[in-house]
Parts: C-alpha cells; structure tokens; sequence
C-alpha cells in the first residue's frame, strides 16, 4: 500500500492494533487512534476528528462490542455502531476516500447450517447485530467504494482473548469448560491484516466475509488450542475443555446465533488467496506463545 494514507479508527483493540503494527504504523502513512483519542459516543468529536485528517484509506474497527451491554443499552449501542459510522462515512465521502468498516457474524440469526455467504440475509437476534447491521447500510449507502468486512471469533497477539484465556487456566489447573454447541469461524488477526490491505490494494467494495476457514464450537476451539500448546512443550496442568452448552449460561441478557460459521469464498475469488484454515492459525499462534514463554525463563 505504498504512498497510501490509511487511518486505523480502534486501534486499542486486538484487529486495530494489529492492523496498526503490521501495515507499517506511521512511517508507513498509517495512523492509528485509539478510544481514548477518539470516542465513537461523540458524534461531534468523531465528524471533527476525522475531517481535520488527510487519508485515503480509513479502516474503522472502532465499535461497542458488548452484546449484552447493546442490550440493556440499545440507544448507546445504535449511537456508537451506526450513528457514529453514518456521519464517518459521510466525512469520507466528502473527502473522496474509502471507508474499510468492521462487521460481525451477529448479523445473521443462526438458523442455517452451513457457512454464511455474502448474499445471505442478514437477519440478526439482538440489538448489538442489529446496530452492527446498521452500521453496515450506511456504509454502503455512503459510497459504492466502500467496504464492509465481517470477521468473528477475532484471537491474536494485542489483547487477550478466549485462547489466551483457556491457556492461562489450563497452565494454573482447575476444571476448564466451554460452549459445545455454538459454531462460527476463528479469525486471526495476523491474517485479518493481510487480508485486509489485499482487499485494499485490489480495490475491492462492497460485503466480504474475512474469517479463517472451516467452524468450530467454543469446545472444539479451546481444545485444539490446549493440544497445540501441550505438543509447543507447554507444561499444562489441565488437558481438557469439559462441553457445557448455551442453555446453561444463565448470566446472558442477548440471544446469540448458535452457528455463524461465515464462507471467506467471496475475498478469495477477489484476492487470489487462499485463507488459512482456524487450525493453521490457531496452531501459528499459539506455537508462538510458547515460544516466548519459553524464551522468558
């Protein structure tokens, strides 16, 4: 992407970190601000902020995550996953530059039972999918040279996620368990990355679904992980993930898809690369930490 000006929006978190750090950072042309420079709850610091920037690029991974804080929250969910994008979209239009905005697999309802595609409806179950899919629309309402890429189940080096956390209590023994019968698609944010600027440079718009491929459940998940850490020489002291399944998880305010398993065929067609499967990445990543574990002692 060279001699393009990119500003990362979100980049405290696990993919806007990541994008940051592996497009170059700044001696790049690539800006990253994070929510503490730019709080997406502000419409006015947002419009302000953005407009007072030179880019050609911005990728927007800013969002309130929270499914059941969208919940209880619905206005502060809509404020910050389609208002604020809405009026960003529109600082980017005025401008004439594209808009590469961050989605979910919460936007479907789960029903179906093999991967999602692009041309599939979107129909979610909870005010967090709704206000993602919101966010969506006036994306692509904005501008035809817009992008909107879905991504689930995001794991990688900036911020602790479910594998981080399954390897820290398997390392401290105990009993570990996870969700057996809710499926979607890891998405490693190393490959998010590089993805992500191959859908820049080919100038690629509209919907993409950017995941690693196959599914899994939240079991299947942390197992392999465990598996992959124990053959890297991590001493664990627990080996198993016990299956538990969504009904008893009491503490839940939102109803989630039970499978959004999303099919990356559409970036592949566009790009000509192949996207890894979860266990290539998962395997990658968590090779890695016991690398540095290991180089630690």
């Amino acid at each position: 992407m060279s001699g393009t000006r990119i500003l990362v929006l979100g980049a405290g978190g696990r993919l806007g970190a990541a994008l940051v750090r592996e497009w170059g950072g700044p001696a790049r042309g690539v800006e990253g601000l994070d929510r503490q420079a730019l709080d997406f709850s502000d419409l006015e610091a947002v419009r302000r902020t953005v407009s007072e920037r030179e880019f050609d690029v911005v990728a927007n991974c800013a969002a309130l995550t929270d499914v059941d804080r969208c919940e209880r929250e619905p206005e502060l969910g809509f404020l910050v996953n389609s208002r604020a994008v809405s009026v960003l979209a529109a600082v980017c239009a005025a401008k004439g530059a594209r808009l590469l905005h961050v989605s979910t697999d919460y936007v479907f309802d789960g029903e179906k039972r093999e991967p999602y595609v692009e041309e599939d409806e979107a129909r979610p179950v909870s005010e967090y999918g709704r206000s993602k899919l919101a966010g969506e629309e006036a994306v692509l309402a904005a501008s035809g040279q817009n992008l909107v890429v879905r991504v689930s189940w995001v794991f990688g080096p900036d911020r602790p996620s479910f594998v981080d956390g399954i390897l820290r209590k398997a390392r401290e023994g105990g009993e570990l368990s996870a969700v057996a019968d809710k499926f979607a698609a890891p998405t490693y944010t190393l490959d998010a990355a590089r993805g992500m600027r191959a859908l820049i440079e080919g100038g690629a718009s509209g919907l993409v679904h950017l995941c690693n491929r196959g599914g899994c459940s939240w079991r299947d998940y942390g197992q392999y992980a465990l598996e992959c850490a124990s053959e890297a020489g991590t001493v664990l002291k627990q080996r198993e993930v016990l299956p538990i399944q969504m009904a008893d998880l009491k503490a839940f305010v939102a109803k989630r898809p039970v499978y959004s398993v999303m099919d990356p065929g559409r970036f592949e067609r566009l790009t000509g690369s192949r996207m890894r499967t979860w266990e290539e990445s998962v395997a990658e990543y968590v090779r890695g930490m016991a690398r540095q574990e290991s180089g630690r002692k």
